[in-house]
């Protein structure tokens, strides 16, 4: 169990499995800038986060459900939950908003599988699927919460409390992922990544002396 103060925010996780860089310049620099992506993605998470309920039939959708983990010191919000009747009891069925196409779907499978394990926790219950919902091409994909992707989960939830705690900021990814990122500018990963090299090639010699 983490006291409050220890909790991160559930998106941390997301950030992280996209870049442990990413994560600690957001989550513990507190640096943030906005491209055309993430101010996509800011719209497209307002719409379906209003925290309004509407019922149609044997299906309700709850938006902005708020989330919380005392087991893994967690907590967020939830975009969507529908909750389906089934043999008169209402089963949650997290639904996570994405603006892209579906090419980042394991940080985001990532990310709704907290979603599911904070709803466990919260409702003691167990939620085997969930969907991922991307705006760029208005396509659901559905998500198994696997024994193996729940494993990854909670390992990465571990790393980001880790992570936070420390002083200096993991190494840059330096791939085709910089590009896309809205804090390209603050990290500056060719300029890091190459004397990083540097220093292993270097250590990488003098073992083998």
């Amino acid at each position: 169990m983490y006291d409050d103060d220890d909790f991160i925010q559930l998106s941390a996780v997301q950030h992280y499995a996209f870049c442990p860089r990413q994560c600690a310049l957001i989550h513990r620099e507190m640096v943030w800038s906005e491209n055309q992506a993430t101010a996509e993605g800011r719209l497209l998470h307002e719409k379906a986060d209003s925290g309004e309920v509407e019922k149609r039939g044997d299906l309700k959708l709850a938006t902005g459900v708020l989330l919380r983990s005392a087991t893994l010191g967690v907590s967020g919000k939830a975009d969507m939950v529908e909750l389906h009747r089934e043999d008169r009891t209402w089963k949650p069925y997290p639904v996570e908003y994405k603006r892209g196409n579906g090419a980042s779907v394991r940080e985001d499978s990532i990310q709704l599988c907290l979603q599911a394990i904070c709803l466990e926790e919260m409702l003691n219950i167990h939620i085997p699927e969930g969907a991922l919902f991307y705006g760029k091409v208005r396509r659901r994909k559905q998500v198994v919460f696997s024994e193996d992707l729940r494993r990854q989960t909670e390992n990465i939830v571990l790393k980001v409390h880790e992570l936070l705690k420390q002083d200096n900021l993991p190494a840059p990814l330096n791939d085709r992922r910089c590009t896309q990122c809205s804090l390209y500018e603050q990290c500056r990963p060719e300029e890091v990544a190459v004397p990083a090299r540097s220093v292993r090639y270097l250590e990488a010699l003098r073992r083998s002396e």
